[in-house]
């Protein structure tokens, strides 16, 4: 195998112009489609961190009754905590990160609601423990978060992230400042910041109404989050709440299993049924990001393919077949002295495998380039794709030897004596 591939170095060195002409083809269509395959995945990569975040990969299990609020309802058997051991359970999945239960409810800008001095908040008011920061990925910013004497004692404290703070205090320092919650008093003991902030791209307006369509509606009028202590849910609730659960997944891929994985787990603890379960409308938009994805990206790779297949493999198989033309004399001396059909079959396989693979790599170098290039001119994200690029060599390499198959056939059989006898 060595000595064929040190021949085909050989013959491709000899002959330079007209390798590189045969693998013109070749490079050509390999950087197609690398230019094609990196420019979708990284737009679809774009689209989907749109739908589905960045940072903390956080997923929110929502109790919801089918037709209607679920605190509404009546005669379904909703759980108002969550067992030890079922916490336990969530946490020992190998796809999750960290998690959290917590109680949510809507502020209103009118009525009863979340109040410092006349100014009042419309967004969201969150029961929870210090679990939530790290699933959603906030940082106190100033102050400090929650203790366990806060739990312990049942303490009305307040964590708030930076959109509440600007919309309730303006420029003031938030801490040791008392809002009323619900006719409460609650202190706020720290600021809350996220570590790792979205910035949202659009390629176009199909995937911001996608966007706004999936996750972007439940943000409009939203003015920051209240977080409290758990304990001190029923204090501002004033009657038995349906816990929710909040997950982070250890990777963006691991989303899907977690949110599933996990629901799983919830309902069954439960015996809740479709009707009147746990849910999360983000993994539909998951799903279907990942779906867009895969089959987009398929389907253009599939065209480019056999386009790069027909023109690559045409340029080949003639240019090998004008080579056993050429070396009809070698080839009928090596057979004379003794050569076998499977060595002379192997030498021009592996000859046009070898030229091939040239091809394929230098392909693969220009659509990375051309990706860059396209990347520069149109602004639309660039995502290189290791396996991909793997591919794309191994399939040139099958373009060499299926082109190079009846060539090397055809020099396989030549009579020995009819080969030495041409000039």
């Amino acid at each position: 195998m060595l000595e064929n591939i040190k021949l085909a170095f050989q013959g491709i060195w000899a002959h330079k112009m007209r390798s590189f002409l045969t693998m013109l083809g070749v490079i050509i269509g390999i950087a197609s489609i690398m230019t094609i395959v990196s420019t979708i995945k990284g737009t679809n990569e774009q689209t989907r961190q749109n739908l589905i975040g960045s940072g903390n990969n956080a997923l929110e299990l929502v109790y919801t009754v089918e037709g209607g609020d679920p605190s509404a309802q009546t005669g379904v058997q909703a759980p108002i905590s969550f067992p030890k051991n079922l916490m336990e359970s969530i946490e020992d999945l190998s796809v999750i990160k960290s998690c959290a239960p917590y109680y949510s409810m809507q502020t209103q800008s009118y009525g009863e609601s979340v109040y410092y001095g006349n100014t009042n908040l419309q967004g969201y008011l969150i029961g929870t423990t210090n679990d939530y920061l790290s699933v959603f990925g906030y940082q106190v910013q100033r102050g400090r978060a929650f203790v366990d004497r806060d739990f312990d004692n049942h303490q009305k404290v307040a964590l708030i992230d930076e959109s509440a703070a600007s919309a309730l205090f303006g420029i003031q320092d938030p801490v040791g400042k008392v809002l009323e919650i619900y006719g409460e008093p609650f202190e706020v003991v720290g600021v809350l910041q996220e570590t790792a902030k979205r910035e949202l791209k659009f390629n176009s307006a199909e995937e911001y109404m996608e966007y706004l369509q999936n996750v972007g509606y439940q943000d409009y009028g939203y003015s920051g989050k209240v977080l409290i202590p758990q304990v001190t849910w029923p204090i501002v609730a004033q009657y038995d709440a349906t816990p929710n659960l909040a997950i982070s997944a250890r990777s963006t891929d691991d989303m899907v299993a977690a949110g599933r994985q996990s629901l799983n787990l919830l309902n069954e603890e439960f015996g809740l049924s479709e009707g009147a379960q746990y849910t999360c409308d983000k993994i539909k938009a998951i799903s279907d990001s990942l779906n867009l994805t895969k089959n987009t990206t398929q389907t253009q790779l599939l065209w480019v393919a056999c386009i790069s297949l027909l023109v690559g493999g045409i340029g080949v198989m003639n240019i090998m077949l004008v080579s056993v033309t050429e070396r009809t004399r070698e080839i009928g001396l090596k057979k004379a002295i003794g050569a076998k059909k499977a060595r002379i079959l192997g030498q021009f396989l592996t000859e046009a495998a070898v030229l091939t693979c040239l091809g394929g790599l230098l392909g693969v170098v220009t659509g990375i380039v051309l990706a860059r290039v396209v990347s520069s001119f149109s602004g639309a994200p660039v995502a290189i794709s290791v396996p991909y690029s793997a591919a794309a060599v191994l399939l040139s390499i099958l373009i060499g030897v299926v082109s190079g198959l009846v060539p090397a056939m055809k020099a396989a059989n030549l009579n020995p004596i009819n080969a030495l006898q041409q000039e």
